[in-house]
């Protein structure tokens, strides 16, 4: 199955938004999408077509004949990273994660937590969906293909549901940071087949 546009998706075109999140006013819906299929595939940072608050930078490394050294973030300094600054309300937190290949590892969604990824190894298909009801592009889905062959960092904002794969046959590794600790409160989850988001993780011979 190839890239698809289908941009955002009103509720008389594809049924009732359904409600799974609601805090502060700030309400999270699923989006009907009657077929299976993975959205907008984002190949340029600059795409129109991406989420409003989701955004990327290159992962730029450096190798010479002793091996590489790159620069995973800088907290607090200009692009993707510029407001994770250390406070007495927001703390800082890094973690690291490997997933075997083939592993499905979604959907999570934040009503507070902006998380930065890093893919250090492997590839990635990541997920995204705009579940946020008050956002332009509420129901919108984009998937990055990033890592090995697309060293891509990625900035993900409260609101936007999210997950990944990993392809090919070796496993994925991925560092990630989020502007506060990790809250189980805060973080909620649906089912990676869910039937409304109808996310198509299989891959097609074409």
């Amino acid at each position: 199955m190839g890239p698809q546009t289908e941009g955002a998706l009103s509720s008389t075109a594809a049924g009732e938004p359904r409600l799974i999140a609601e805090r502060h006013g700030q309400r999270l819906v699923i989006v009907p999408h009657p077929k299976p299929g993975i959205g907008d595939v984002i190949t340029d940072p600059n795409s129109a077509c991406i989420i409003p608050g989701v955004e990327t930078e290159p992962f730029i490394q450096w190798p010479d004949d002793r091996g590489s050294f790159g620069e995973l973030v800088r907290f607090g300094d200009r692009g993707i990273a510029r407001d994770f600054v250390p406070s007495e309300l927001n703390r800082i937190q890094v973690s690291i994660t490997l997933s075997y290949s083939g592993v499905i590892k979604a959907i999570h969604y934040h009503f507070e937590q902006t998380d930065l990824w890093v893919p250090v190894k492997g590839m990635f298909q990541v997920f995204l969906c705009d579940l946020r009801e008050s956002s332009p592009a509420c129901g919108r889905i984009n998937t990055l293909f990033i890592g090995d062959l697309r060293p891509w960092k990625l900035r993900i904002p409260p609101g936007v549901g999210h997950g990944y794969k990993i392809l090919g046959d070796k496993p994925g590794l991925l560092v990630y940071a989020m502007d506060r600790y990790y809250n189980p409160r805060d973080e909620g989850r649906i089912p990676f087949d869910d039937p409304g988001i109808n996310y198509d993780w299989t891959t097609h011979p074409r």
